[in-house]
Formats: structure tokens, sequence, C-alpha cells
């Protein structure tokens, strides 16, 4: 959403591809204000009140004097981009997922209410969010650093052992992931830094998963965790910095037009 929506609002998408490719994570997509502040603010219907389509979600956009979006990956102890309290911290940490807008003061939080069902939520936020600029070279580094430091430390901790269907688990894993469609021009190395995450977020989902993780003590098992920890959040912020550096490039590209 923060890609293709930015890709629109600088000319180098139509808005029939970008409702085309939002059906990659649900067939039916619906928009609903997240509160009421927001629903006066762009004139959405309630959360409790017939949905709209994301055609009129855009529409809200260009009202609203949206230029760019950008996403941002909270979790509990980093709420960077969220623009400070309020209804939409919540259900950005919530869902663990939002796209802001920062010129039109804007969030959107996507959900799953049915199955092939996403809705997206729009909060008016108080102010524009800060966003912190990170390089996509220096975030691609520190993913690479964070699997090295991962598994030697779960190496030491004897809790890497091979287990039957690990490989095969991980590779359900990027099976399942939508196949995501991008706009024409998507840089290369964002879609190579994108790839990586996944790979390696799905190494997370696998260790995590298993109970036992060859551990031999609690404190083992906590010490994996928090082996893993800086694995995550290396994946988030690798993921953050592809998909800015991705909105920048297209922001150059309607600068030269």
């Amino acid at each position: 959403m923060a890609v293709w929506t930015s890709a629109w609002l600088n000319g180098s998408a139509a808005s029939d591809d970008v409702l085309d490719a939002l059906q990659a994570w649900g067939e039916l997509q619906e928009v609903t204000a997240g509160d009421e502040h927001a629903a006066e603010r762009f004139d959405l219907p309630l959360p409790d009140d017939r949905p709209v389509g994301p055609a009129l979600l855009l529409a809200c956009l260009r009202r609203a004097g949206a230029r760019t979006g950008a996403l941002v990956l909270p979790a509990p102890g980093d709420v960077r981009g969220l623009g400070g309290p309020g209804p939409f911290q919540v259900a950005a940490l919530h869902a663990e997922e939002a796209v802001v807008l920062p010129s039109a003061a804007m969030g959107l939080v996507p959900a799953e209410v049915a199955e092939g069902v996403l809705r997206w939520s729009v909060f008016a936020l108080p102010a524009p969010p800060n966003l912190e600029y990170v390089p996509i070279g220096e975030a691609e580094h520190r993913m690479a650093e964070a699997v090295r430091g991962a598994a030697a430390t779960l190496v030491s901790l004897d809790v890497a052992r091979h287990r039957p269907g690990v490989r095969t688990e991980i590779d359900a894993a990027l099976r399942a992931r939508p196949r995501t469609p991008w706009p024409q021009g998507m840089p290369g190395r964002s879609l190579r830094v994108l790839e990586r995450a996944a790979e390696v977020a799905a190494i997370v989902q696998a260790a995590m998963g298993d109970p036992d993780g060859g551990t031999v003590s609690a404190s083992a098992a906590r010490a994996r965790v928090a082996a893993l920890r800086p694995l995550s959040d290396a994946v988030r912020a690798a993921r953050y910095a592809a998909v800015a550096e991705a909105i920048r490039l297209f922001s150059d590209q309607a600068g030269r037009h």
C-alpha cells in the first residue's frame, strides 16, 4: 500500500493498477474511518457503518493532499513514525504494521476481518509524524550482521540443532506469502532486500515455532528468544528501508517530469 499509493500519487502508476495490486492481500478490500474524528475529517464511514471500496480511499488521499506514503512497522517499545499517543498508535501496534501519509497527517491500518477480506482503517493524526531515515545499504548490512550474530549465539547455546522438516517449514512459509505485485520501475535493490528479509523472517518463525527448539532449560529458551530478537528488529528495519528507498525513487522520478 505504501509503495503503490506513493507511485500513484507521483504519476508512476494508474489507479486501476493500484486497486488490482491490493487484491494480492485480499480479494475484497474495504475502507472505514478508524474513529469519529477521522470519519468527520475524511468523509468516511464509521467502523460500524457500511464500508466503502479502496477507490474512494484513493480519492480521499487526493483530497487530503497526500504526496507520498511511508511504511511503519511498530513493535512494543518502538513506536517511531506513529506520531504520538492516540487511537492510530493503538491500532498500528496491534496490527504491527501501518501506512502513514505525512503531508495529509493520515494513517492507515490493515486488518483481516474475514477470509479474503482486508479492511483499511483510516485515522487522522494530530500532526505529521517524524519518519526516521535509514539508508538501505546500512539496513542490509545490519540484517546480515544480525543473521551471523544470531547463528553464532544459538550454536553456542546448543539450541540450533537440526530438526527434521525445518527446511520444509521455511520453504512452506515462503511459498505461503502473497505474490506481491510491484509498480513498474520498482528498484531492484529494494526487491532484493525485501526478498532476503522474507527469508530471514521465515527462519525466525521456524525457530520460534518450535516449542522445544533443542533447548534443555527454561533459561536456554529465554536465551533463544533474546538471540532472535535483534534478528527480528533487523528484518523490520530492512523492510522499512527497502520500502522507503522505493518511495524516494518514485518521488524523484516525479520531480524530474
